[in-house]
């Protein structure tokens, strides 16, 4: 859909209505810069938008917070607030302030301003979700953010030749930074503790939503792993919201490398054997055998929507806009055009 089609099926504050005036209730899963990409679209058509984020980050920052003060890593929940700020001068001043990383050669070095303001309100309220709240009115943001776990997570995968001087050996790899680096074949993943209690407040929004959309993202580090929590994977099983699964745009050097689109959905599925799609939304132009993809959706009980979603030139890298109308042109093709429910 062409960027000038869109502004006329929006309302006031950018979101997409239906005749009754509603607006659809899309809760995003993911973490990272693929959620932020699909936050970022998804403001642009719904003023009612939910963002569950995992908890398993153990690099930079985040990383060293969480060693430290025991805190869950609050970087990824950091970009999904980031993604939800508006276009207008005090979305952008603020995103930019709590993305700003000190330089320094001392212990602030790489520390990001916005986790420093989550965890310090984290530290004061005791409180995640009010927190995370509070930062969200603050900054203006276009929806919620919450953490899918209460808990700090690390995730551990199967690694397939993860030392590359014994390619045919299989490990046990720790860790979400190492994870993501692998120079190895990702076979599994799970994390620990293994029965994490989930957010009520997540599992609510999975619950009430009419739209559900997992991914894009890192595969292995930040999609799969809101399918190892038990009471969110029941709630997305459960729930009567349409349910969309977004591929990346390329695979992911480590984690997926090699990976076609079909066998992201084929990893995907081993996990959660019962976890059904609607759609499995692709770009046109990253689908080389289109047949396979169709088939692999299939056996996920969903269709599959070809769209141009990335953005023109440089490494692959979503396109707000072009997201934005291919969300749009999903939610009024498998849902409700008018009322929504």
């Amino acid at each position: 859909m062409p960027r000038r089609t869109l502004r006329h099926l929006v309302g006031p504050r950018g979101a997409l209505r239906g005749s009754s005036g509603k607006q659809p209730k899309v809760v995003a899963l993911g973490g990272g810069m693929g959620l932020s990409a699909s936050l970022t679209a998804l403001r642009r058509i719904t003023g009612d938008l939910t963002a569950v984020v995992t908890v398993a980050d153990d690099g930079g920052s985040s990383g060293r917070l969480r060693d430290e003060l025991g805190v869950l890593p609050p970087g990824d929940l950091r970009k999904a607030l980031a993604a939800l700020c508006g276009d207008d001068d005090w979305g952008r001043t603020w995103a930019d302030l709590i993305q700003h990383r000190f330089e320094s050669k001392g212990e602030l070095h790489e520390h990001a301003v916005g986790n420093l303001l989550i965890v310090a309100l984290w530290e004061q309220l005791g409180d995640h979700v009010k927190a995370l709240d509070l930062v969200g009115k603050l900054l203006g943001a276009h929806g919620r953010v919450l953490p899918m776990s209460a808990v700090p997570l690390e995730l551990r995968a199967r690694v397939r030749g993860h030392d590359p001087a014994r390619p045919e050996e299989t490990s046990t790899v720790r860790g979400q930074a190492t994870v993501a680096l692998t120079p190895g074949e990702v076979q599994e993943v799970h994390l620990v503790p293994n029965d994490p209690p989930a957010v009520p407040e997540a599992v609510r929004a999975v619950l009430d939503a009419d739209w559900v959309v997992l991914g894009p993202g890192s595969w292995f580090s930040s999609v799969i792993p809101h399918l190892l929590v038990p009471e969110l994977l029941g709630a997305l099983t459960e729930t009567k919201a349409r349910k969309v699964l977004s591929l990346n745009l390329a695979p992911q050097p480590g984690e997926t490398d090699g990976f076609s689109p079909q066998r992201h959905l084929e990893v995907l599925a081993r996990h959660a054997p019962k976890l059904a799609f609607d759609v499995v939304l692709a770009d046109q132009d990253a689908v080389p055998d289109q047949d396979s993809l169709r088939e692999a959706a299939e056996r996920l009980g969903g269709t599959v929507e070809l769209a141009p979603v990335a953005a023109p030139g440089g490494g692959p890298k979503h396109d707000p806009e072009l997201l934005a109308a291919a969300y749009d042109r999903i939610f009024r093709m498998h849902g409700r055009i008018g009322p929504w429910r």
